[in-house]
C-alpha cells in the first residue's frame, strides 16, 4: 500500500521578526496598539531572528544529505520566507534538489479588526469582543473579518493533503507561525481541542524551535507520524543564537 505521510516532517516556527519585537514592547508598556507599519505579511526577520534561522539552518546541514528536508513548504509572509531562505543559504536542504514552495494556507491566522491590539486594546476598544471571546474561547471564537482557530484548521486539513498527496515518502520541512504549529499538532495527532489549548497554555513555541515527527508504519493500516520533539530549541541554543518566543504583532486573540 502506498505510505501517503512523509517519511519525516519538520515544523518550524519562522525566526523572531519586527513584530514580535513591537508586540513585546507593547505588552510590556500596557499599550492598546503594536506599533508597527509594515502589513502583517510584509514584517521582516529581526537581526535575532536572521540569527536564529542561520543557527537552525546550521543544525540541519549538519545532519547527513539523507536527513535533510528535500521539500520546503512556507508561508507566504516575509518573515517565513526569510526564514527559510536563510535554512537553505545555510546549507539545510539537499542542495541544489530541493524543492521549494510557497502555500498561502500556511499563513498567519487572520484577526480581522483585532489585528495590532493586545489584550488591553481590545478590551478598551472591542468589549463586546473580548466578552465574546471569554465566552466561547480562542478555539471557536472568529473576530470580525478574522479567522477563529477552527478557520486556520480547515486550511491546514487541505494543506495536509497535498501533502500526502504529493509529498509521501518524502522528507518535508514546513516553516510557518506559532498557531500553524500548533494547528498542525492538532491535526496530526487527532488532538480535541481542550489538548490543544492546554499545550498552547503550557507556553509559546519558541521562534526557529523545531517540532520534527517521523513516519511509523503499522500492520493494520497505512502508519502514521509519530511526534519525536516539540518546540526543540537545543540547535538555537547551541548555535549561541538567543532563544525567544515574543508573540506575534496581531497577537490580540491568538
Amino acid at each position: 500500500m502506498h505510505q501517503r505521510w512523509p517519511s519525516r516532517l519538520w515544523i518550524v516556527r519562522h525566526g523572531e521578526s519586527a513584530g514580535n519585537v513591537a508586540a513585546d514592547a507593547a505588552h510590556g508598556a500596557s499599550l492598546a496598539r503594536i506599533d508597527i507599519a509594515e502589513r502583517d505579511v510584509d514584517v521582516p526577520l529581526s537581526a535575532r531572528g536572521e540569527q536564529q534561522a542561520d543557527t537552525v539552518g546550521h543544525w540541519f546541514a549538519d545532519r547527513p544529505t539523507e536527513d535533510r528536508p528535500e521539500i520546503v513548504l512556507t508561508s507566504p509572509y516575509l518573515r517565513a520566507r526569510q526564514t527559510s531562505e536563510r535554512i537553505r543559504a545555510a546549507g539545510g536542504l539537499t542542495g541544489d534538489t530541493a524543492e521549494f514552495f510557497v502555500d498561502e494556507r500556511l499563513r498567519e491566522r487572520e484577526l480581522g479588526i483585532l489585528d495590532r491590539l493586545t489584550r488591553t486594546g481590545v478590551e478598551q476598544m472591542h468589549p463586546d469582543q473580548a466578552a465574546m471571546r471569554q465566552r466561547l474561547g480562542k478555539f471557536y471564537h472568529r473576530p470580525p473579518s478574522g479567522e477563529s482557530w477552527c478557520d486556520v484548521i480547515l486550511r491546514l486539513r487541505s494543506a495536509l493533503d497535498t501533502v500526502s498527496l504529493h509529498h509521501g515518502e518524502r522528507r518535508v520541512l514546513i516553516v510557518a507561525h506559532q498557531v500553524v504549529v500548533l494547528c498542525l499538532r492538532y491535526l496530526i495527532e487527532d488532538m480535541t481541542e481542550a489538548q490543544i489549548l492546554a499545550i498552547d497554555a503550557e507556553g509559546d513555541v519558541a521562534n526557529c524551535s523545531v517540532t520534527e515527527y517521523a513516519f511509523r508504519s503499522s500492520d493494520h493500516g497505512t502508519g502514521k507520524l509519530a511526534l519525536e520533539c516539540y518546540n526543540f530549541v537545543a540547535p538555537i541554543a547551541e548555535g549561541g543564537a538567543p532563544v525567544t518566543s515574543e508573540p506575534d504583532a496581531n497577537v490580540a486573540a491568538r
